[in-house]
């Protein structure tokens, strides 16, 4: 078993939802912050057999898309001259994918009750 932990952009998080779901396999959204213009991005997780991780990578590399984006730097005024008014582009998405080797994965899903009296009493 593998975990793939993807950090990509809020932008690519639903596509590449739709798109690993589509596949079989199952996975969970963490939203989270960082980069260098701090960024929404989301943190997918995904633990499947070593088989499908080539192709659970393959699709994470289609559905996250690099951009370029223009972008203010109002935090940092001694780059002024090298990007007049502290405007510049950058480029953004894609994503980031780490392969960790998993001993064990297990869904856990409460007992469904019988019958109503189950839950009042």
């Amino acid at each position: 078993m593998k975990l793939i932990i993807a950090v990509v952009q809020d932008y690519d998080a639903d596509r590449l939802l739709r798109a690993v779901t589509a596949a079989g396999f199952r996975a969970t959204r963490i939203a989270s912050v960082g980069g260098f213009l701090r960024m929404g991005n989301a943190t997918i997780l995904m633990c499947l057999p070593d088989e499908d991780v080539r192709a659970c990578l393959d699709i994470v590399a289609r559905s996250c898309r690099s951009r370029v984006e223009v972008a203010a730097d109002s935090a940092s005024p001694e780059f002024v001259d090298w990007f007049p008014a502290g405007i510049h582009e950058v480029t953004v998405g894609g994503a980031v994918a780490f392969t960790i080797n998993v001993d064990r994965c297990e869904r856990i899903l409460p007992p469904v009750a019988s019958s109503r009296r189950e839950h009042e009493g």
